[in-house]
């Protein structure tokens, strides 16, 4: 499972997402990615009601704890590495989260936009 390097989307060094809840592909707290990583787990997102339900409508529920899987469930206000494919989704449907670009890996600019991402920027 190889790790791609540390690089945010403004060409930085990737900064923490969320430690609580702990997020990433490789469960680091970072929105780091590697080879592994199918679902592109690269955008640091602040999870909104709207996008929440629109997940779960899609059959992605983040908010529903599984203790089975070490996964409390989010809410409103939790920082979240989210795939980019859903990201851009959430764009394209208006209910795209807020976005941390310095947490954000550059690895989502082969799926969204840096201009798009910049309209969501906290």
């Amino acid at each position: 499972m190889e790790k791609l390097p540390s690089i945010n989307v403004l060409g930085e060094e990737l900064t923490t997402c969320s430690s609580l809840p702990l997020t990433g592909f490789f469960r680091n707290g970072c929105c780091d990615t590697g080879t592994s990583d199918v679902g592109k787990h690269t955008v640091c997102v602040v999870m909104t009601p709207e996008f929440l339900a629109m997940s779960k409508y899609l059959g992605n529920d983040l908010s529903t704890p599984r203790p089975e899987f070490n996964f409390s469930g989010l809410k409103a206000g939790d920082q979240w590495c989210l795939c980019a494919d859903r990201f851009l989704q959430a764009h394209n449907e208006s209910a795209a989260p807020k976005v941390n670009l310095s947490a954000t890996h550059k690895e989502t600019l082969s799926t969204v936009p840096l201009e798009v991402l910049k309209l969501y920027e906290i």
